[in-house]
Order: structure tokens, then sequence, then C-alpha cells
């Protein structure tokens, strides 16, 4: 006796247990005639190994409903008939079973559209493309209408019949989608639509029960409020990143939470706890081995943390140490994240001002346009170059490179 693969696969797709599925096909039978079913475990359980492959009538009809397609797909046989006869079937089935409802019940008998695990991972897919775009341009307000149609088709999918496990698997990328709009509006610094977002991405993500989602939802959070700058906010946030269940089951998550922790009390000029949190940071990352991680988190990494370290220096007061990390993150920057080593480079050319080395400072913050290239400086880009050069105009304003900088910067602000 050998399992039926094909059902096997069937059940693997649509995400059902064997326990699930024989609930599934009592409702099935139950919503179609009315009355309560009686379809055992013992008979799913001889499907599923192929003690059975000739279910009796009901039990072929509920599989139809139940899958969406005719038996003869699930590997198995219908009684009696070839599968194009399955419509005549089901129908003597239901008068006999059901009598003169049997006409007002016809139009459940058609199968319905499941969805599956086939249909997360391609929504997935659709998704990853947006967080690459994301990773290359910076937020958008094109990323966020994408995002938030992406978000749209899943919702749409979840009115379909479909299991827990699917249906919370589309939660999260409920979630994932909405909290890519929000990073968008965050990089463009419209704040307050950014805060709409990820009130609503952390209901779905706390639907989708998924760990890595909610901590998304959490360092998005922490994001937000370390841009309004509301550092005790952006504490609180990193806090709850920090003690996630994502945190506790994988030192990589636990990595970034504690990266988080460590960027908050920086701002607060907390030395002490900035530091620790970083170390905290650099200690998780070193123990968090390879694995499949939500596409999302590509940008944490050795590279980031040095970003973060160098941000850490630069707001303690000590842009030496912020320009050797910011070095550091450089040199570890993968290629595909140009938004990033953008974002570094503004970071050392503020910690090479900080130091009164004007002149290469000046070089430095003109390589940020160098690398966007003719993409556009998404809004917390342009936050940062603005502080560069106010900073610069205070310490050197008649200085011929400032006069250079500040035209080159005028000539690259007025690209929308």
């Amino acid at each position: 006796m050998e399992a039926n693969a094909a059902l096997k696969a069937a059940m693997r797709e649509h995400g059902y247990s064997q326990v699930e599925l024989t609930r599934r096909l009592n409702s099935a039978l139950e919503e179609i005639t009315g009355r309560p079913a009686d379809v055992s475990d013992r008979t799913v359980w001889n499907l599923v190994h192929g003690k059975s492959h000739r279910p009796i009538g009901r039990t072929c009809a509920a599989l139809e409903l139940v899958f969406g397609c005719p038996v003869g797909e699930l590997g198995l046989t219908a009684p009696s008939i070839t599968a194009q006869e399955g419509s005549v079937r089901r129908r003597r089935f239901f008068t006999s079973a059901a009598g003169v409802t049997a006409a007002a019940a016809a139009p459940t008998l058609t199968p319905r559209r499941a969805v599956g695990m086939s249909d997360v991972a391609r929504v997935a897919d659709a998704m990853n493309v947006l967080v690459e775009a994301d990773d290359r341009l910076g937020g958008h307000a094109q990323l966020e209408r994408d995002a938030l149609a992406g978000r749209e088709n899943v919702l749409q999918l979840q009115k379909k019949n479909a299991s827990e496990r699917v249906h919370r698997a589309l939660f999260a990328l409920a979630a994932e989608y909405t909290t890519i709009a929000a990073w968008s509006c965050i990089d463009v610094r419209d704040l307050d639509r950014a805060q709409q977002h990820l009130q609503q991405s952390a209901m779905y993500a706390s639907m989708s029960q998924d760990a890595p989602t909610e901590m998304r939802v959490w360092i998005g959070l922490g994001m937000l409020a370390h841009q309004r700058r509301n550092w005790t906010e952006a504490v609180a946030a990193a806090r709850v990143a920090q003690r996630a269940a994502a945190s506790r089951r994988d030192p990589f998550f636990g990595s970034m939470g504690h990266a988080r922790v460590s960027l908050a009390h920086s701002r607060l000029r907390d030395q002490r706890a900035a530091l620790r949190a970083l170390g905290a940071a650099e200690a998780a990352l070193g123990k968090a081995t390879a694995e499949n991680r939500p596409r999302w988190t590509a940008f944490y990494g050795p590279a980031e943390l040095e970003h973060i370290a160098a941000v850490v220096c630069n707001s303690l007061g000590e842009p030496d140490r912020a320009e050797a990390r910011a070095h550091s993150a450089l040199a570890k920057m993968p290629e595909a994240f140009r938004r990033n080593r953008a974002l570094v480079t503004a970071t050392l050319a503020i910690a090479q001002l900080k130091q009164g080395e004007i002149e290469r400072a000046t070089t430095t913050a003109g390589n940020v346009f160098t690398i966007m290239g003719d993409a556009p400086l998404p809004g917390r880009m342009r936050t940062l170059i603005g502080d560069f050069h106010r900073g610069l105009n205070a310490k050197a304003p008649t200085a011929t490179y400032t006069r250079d900088w500040t035209d080159r910067m005028r000539a690259e602000w007025s690209r929308a």
C-alpha cells in the first residue's frame, strides 16, 4: 500500500493536515445538504495512505468542493462513473440526500477556487521585487502605491477558501506589503502616512502570528519615532523589538533589536547604554547562522551594523570612531544596496566634517549624488545632506570648496 502522492501534494499546497481536511469535508457536506456530516478521521487516513482509492459519492463531492478540482486529480476514482459525469453524480447524491432542496443547493456544488501555498509564494515573489527596488532607490511615491496594490491583492485572496495556515501566511504578507508602504513614507519623510500604515501593519502582523513579521513592524515603529525625534518612544519601540519572540528565537533578530536600542540611547546621549547595546548587537550577530529568513532582512548584516555603529558614534560625539565604522561599512556593503551605501557615505561626510576635515568632507558628501545616479534622493537622505550643508556653512562659510559644494547641491536638489 503506497500513500496517495497526489492527495498529499494537494494537502500540502492548501496547508491541510489530516485533521483539518476531515473538518473541511464535513463542513462542505453540511454546507451543501444542510445536514450534519460524518466523514471520519479513519476515512481520510485511508484516502491519504492509499488504503482507499474509490471513495463513496458524497465523499467525492466534498473532496471536489474543498480542493476545487475533480477527484481524479487527487489520485482517486469516482465510484461507478467517469469523471466527466461528476456533476450528474453530485446531483443524484444531493437529490437523494436533500430531496426537493437539491435545486436550491445546486449553486453551491461548483468547486470553489481554493488558495494554497503556491499562491502565497507567488505573491511573496512580487513583494520581494518591491523590497529590491527599495534597496536600490529608497522610498518614493510609486513604491508606496505598488505596495498598497500588492496588499489589496493579498486581501482579495483572503476572501477565498484556504486553510488556517494559508490565511496566516496571507496576513503576514499583508503586513509586509503595508510595512513596505510605511518604510517608503518614512524614507520620503511623510511621517503621518507612515504612522497610518504601521498601525494597519501591526493589525495584520498580529493576525498572522508570524514572529519575524511582528518584529519588522516594531522596527518600523522605532524608525518612525527616530525620524520624529521622539527618543523616548524610540527606546520603547526598540525594547519591544529586542524582547520580541523573533529576537528570543534567533540571534540575528536579537542583534537587530539590540542595534535599535543602541541607536535610541545614543540620541539620548546615554553613552553607556548605547555602547552596551551595540556590543550586544555585535555579539548576537556573531552567533547568527545562515538561515532562510524573509527577504526584507537582507539589508541587515555586518555592513549595516557597522553603519549603525557609525551613527551611534556620531551621536555620542566620537566622530573619529564614526569615520572608521563608516569606512568599514562601505567596505562590506553589497553593491545592490545603493540607497544604504549612499546613507553610509553621508554619515561618513558628517563624521569628517565634525573632525574639521572640511575639504575632504565635501568630496565625500558629493559622492552621495554619484552613488544615487539619476535616482532622486529620498527625503531621509535629503535630511542628512541638509544637516551636512548647514554644518559646512557654519564651519567654513566663505571657503571655495563650500561654494563649490553649494552649487552642486543646488543642482542636485532641484531634481524631483
